[in-house]
């Protein structure tokens, strides 16, 4: 699905208000997440470079391993934070010292490396629709599918995006409509079914169902 269409964004509040509205009465298990959570807040980062680099250092990683791992990353960057150039510059034994794995500096190098020859253009990204994005992004090392999807929720706001290979939405979906198994992609789309044009909005509940609030 082409999510530029209307240029609905969950940045607003009013279209993210519009997407708990419609999940919820679509699906009476995420209408029992808004109960339980409310309306929850959600804003996109904003900053493309930044929400590509976590992606890639929260690849295979739980929550707290992730975040540690990034703080220890931006620290390097002090006083600022990391750019393409500075990433790119780097060098790659002061990224190890922060616990990112070799393959994952080979990663951030070659993301690093064709934002600042123009070969992947960030600023040109939210102009186009939710597949393209993935192609382009696809062209980058150690970059799939499922960190474009991240890329496409928390940096762009897209509402229309189903990570269906997610560990997190496999758990919470699992859980929640109280399966034996983790899900396939095929039953999590089957799920997800009545969720669209929003289904970002119903991932968001189910990642915060697994946080124990």
């Amino acid at each position: 699905m082409d999510s530029t269409a209307g240029r609905i964004l969950l940045g607003d509040s009013e279209s993210f208000r519009r997407g708990v509205d419609h999940v919820s009465s679509a699906d009476p298990r995420i209408k029992e997440l808004v109960g339980r959570h409310g309306v929850i807040r959600f804003r996109p980062v904003g900053r493309p470079f930044d929400s590509i680099v976590q992606s890639i250092l929260s690849q295979q990683l739980n929550g707290n391993a992730a975040e540690a791992i990034i703080a220890k990353t931006y620290r390097l960057f002090l006083p600022g934070r990391p750019t393409p150039e500075k990433m790119k510059t780097m060098p790659g034994v002061r990224l190890r010292s922060a616990g990112v794995s070799p393959q994952k500096v080979a990663y951030l190098k070659d993301l690093a490396r064709r934002v600042v020859n123009g070969k992947l253009r960030l600023r040109g990204l939210a102009n186009m629709d939710d597949e393209s994005i993935i192609e382009a992004m696809d062209e980058v090392k150690g970059v799939g599918r499922w960190t474009a999807q991240m890329f496409l929720i928390f940096s762009l706001g897209r509402p229309d995006v189903l990570p269906v290979d997610d560990f997190g939405i496999k758990t919470a979906v699992k859980n929640v409509y109280g399966l034996r198994q983790l899900p396939r992609p095929d039953k999590i789309e089957e799920i997800a079914r009545f969720w669209h044009p929003f289904s970002t909005v119903a991932c968001l509940y189910l990642w915060k169902s697994r946080d124990g609030a």
